[in-house]
């Protein structure tokens, strides 16, 4: 079986293939000799990102049918998204926006429209979210690490891993919604004080405008910043004891100088989700041009693509986190045993007895 460039196999420690151990090749987790994690750019993750797909195809594609296309569907669609609900969101925050002095430009509508269809798909898709996206990246960290050890992905296994580490897994997620709620809140508090201000003050409206792009452009800066340390605190959950806070915590100091390799990829997976949901707006849900014989095909050909994108999405922030290990330069010496590892071994213990 061919081996993806830059990945190594790992020696076995058991003849029994039921007691094999997970070691993951992280420097946290004991780096061994036989693989050699280094700083990797965008580009570099991307690349390796797709070895890893092509090493154990298989299992992704299983991850993209069972898991993450059911998710995509329903939130392209927005089949769940009460329009009316939408409808008196966006006139609230248009309103508000007047209120502040902010003009209601047809650009400014359409953000108040596509930020409350945002809020109420996110708040009514929460439950899939939870659950299924959430278990889809749990999945896509078990079969890098599987890919790692030159084994296939073993849905047996991987139901023990995260039936122990589920819990932590939630409350992280949980505390990643709370930052991405939070961050949303202060952008909107601080648009509306400034643009409030500005409009006491006496500027003209324009210049509001102006002063209000600024103050987002700022906001998309630190916004992204945050989704990376959310992405990563979710790898971190998955590979180590940690969640929650502490799992934020870690994560924010793991990035620490790959800061710019991590906004590379928000960029690149942002650009390209937009781009396949603005795809299937106009073909599927608009129907811009054609017949309606299109959206039969074309439709579920966007939620694959867009499936698929977030499947490569969860797989950089893995390879991103490895490769953030090494550039840590943190000793492994005196480290607890990787958690996976201690799952697995125990679990094969019971099974013995």
């Amino acid at each position: 079986m061919e081996t993806p460039s830059g990945i190594s196999p790992r020696k076995q420690k058991h003849d029994d293939p039921d007691l094999e151990i997970f070691e993951l090749e992280s420097s946290d987790h004991g780096v061994r000799s036989d693989h050699q994690f280094r700083s990797m750019s965008a580009l570099e993750i991307l690349r390796e990102t797709v070895r890893i797909l092509r090493y154990n195809l298989i299992g992704f594609v299983g991850i993209v049918g069972l898991l993450i296309c059911p998710v995509s569907a329903i939130l392209l669609s927005n089949v769940l998204v009460d329009q009316s609900i939408v409808k008196r969101l966006t006139i609230r925050l248009l309103l508000v926006a007047k209120s502040s002095g902010l003009p209601l430009m047809p650009f400014i509508k359409q953000s108040c429209h596509k930020f409350s269809e945002m809020a109420i798909s996110s708040t009514v898709c929460f439950p899939l979210y939870i659950t299924l996206l959430l278990w889809s990246k749990a999945a896509v960290v078990y079969s890098v690490d599987c890919t790692y050890s030159r084994k296939k992905f073993n849905a047996s296994k991987f139901y023990v891993i995260v039936t122990k580490i589920w819990r932590r897994l939630v409350l992280t997620y949980l505390w990643v919604c709370a930052v991405i709620v939070g961050c949303l809140t202060l952008v909107l508090v601080l648009l509306v004080t400034v643009s409030s201000l500005l409009s006491v003050i006496g500027f003209a409206s324009d210049l509001i405008v102006y002063s209000a792009m600024i103050v987002g452009l700022i906001f998309s800066v630190m916004f992204a910043n945050a989704i990376i340390i959310c992405n990563i605190a979710i790898v971190i959950s998955v590979l180590e004891n940690v969640s929650g806070p502490q799992a934020l915590l870690r994560s924010s100091l793991l990035i620490r100088g790959q800061t710019q390799v991590g906004l590379l990829i928000f960029l690149g997976s942002t650009i390209g989700m937009a781009f396949v949901e603005g795809l299937f707006e106009h073909r599927v849900k608009t129907l811009s041009y054609g017949d309606w014989s299109s959206r039969i095909w074309e439709g579920p050909l966007l939620v694959l693509m867009y499936s698929f994108l977030v499947l490569i999405d969860s797989m950089m922030s893995a390879v991103f986190y490895f490769s953030c290990r090494f550039y840590s330069m943190e000793a492994s010496n005196g480290e607890p045993q990787p958690v996976l590892e201690a799952m697995i071994v125990s679990s094969g213990s019971m099974d013995i007895h």
